[in-house]
């Protein structure tokens, strides 16, 4: 996907003036904060918001997902994916589309799509969504028997919810991205692949030990669709080798 998407349009002439400054200001209104209105004006001007609009997504961050495959390849068709904290649901609603789950592609493999949150959301044909912590005694049981067996992704774009205080939410981060891949490792098929949002420096430490104890390979990356100033980056790790308990020498990080 290109970084500019397809949204932007060339401005035109007028009256001898030079090209019109499409960008769109918003004025900020009695009691609205300064706050508000940044993000507002920045949700207006954002390429990615008005894609999404056209292509009938539910937001931009369903571009994210659809970069990182595009790079790693990991929604083929039949593929049996999960997607932690769904909500809204853009980036179910991409999985859908290329593992096939509605069985539009003819001859293709028919894939499975499960959604998972703790607020409700709204239905997306061909996903299957849930209300569940996952973080709950008994999750990974359940999510199998919903699939019937294991997944072939495990993906999430969550973020814990902002305290204010940088040192409290990086810790939040931290331990949302580790619950995560503790939910990975439980009910991945060998072979698989795990998708999550991290800190802009990647995963942590210990972090990057069990990926990469458990993973063939493992990457951080930021796709183009997330934003410049945002400190979200995403580590994907593919080739899931099957559970190990143990951290034997050649599992050390390189």
């Amino acid at each position: 996907m290109a970084a500019n998407g397809s949204g932007g349009s060339r401005a035109g002439k007028s009256s001898g003036r030079g090209e019109r400054d499409l960008r769109v200001r918003v004025k900020t209104a009695k009691g609205r904060k300064l706050s508000s209105k940044l993000w507002l004006e920045r949700q207006l001007n954002d390429p990615y918001v008005a894609r999404a609009k056209r292509e009938g997504y539910r937001g931009r961050a369903a571009y994210k997902i659809l970069e990182l495959d595009d790079k790693y390849r990991f929604l083929v068709p039949g593929a049996r994916v999960v997607d932690l904290g769904c909500a809204p649901g853009g980036w179910c609603q991409v999985a859908v589309r290329r593992v096939n789950a509605l069985g539009e592609k003819s001859g293709k493999p028919v894939g499975r799509v499960l959604g998972l949150d703790l607020q409700e959301v709204d239905l997306i044909a061909g996903a299957e969504i849930h209300l569940l912590d996952f973080l709950s005694e008994g999750a990974d049981d359940k999510v199998k028997d919903w699939l019937g067996g294991t997944a072939d992704v495990v993906m999430s774009d969550m973020a814990a919810s902002s305290s204010g205080h940088k040192g409290t939410d990086h810790l939040r981060i931290v331990a949302l991205v580790e619950a995560a891949a503790a939910l990975a490792l439980d009910i991945l098929e060998p072979g698989g692949t795990f998708v999550a949002k991290v800190l802009a420096g990647g995963a942590e430490s210990d972090m990057q030990t069990l990926l990469k104890r458990n993973f063939q390979k493992v990457a951080n990356v930021k796709p183009p669709a997330s934003r410049r100033d945002s400190s979200e980056k995403f580590v994907v790790a593919t080739g899931f080798r099957g559970r190990r308990e143990s951290v034997e020498a050649d599992d050390q990080p390189d």
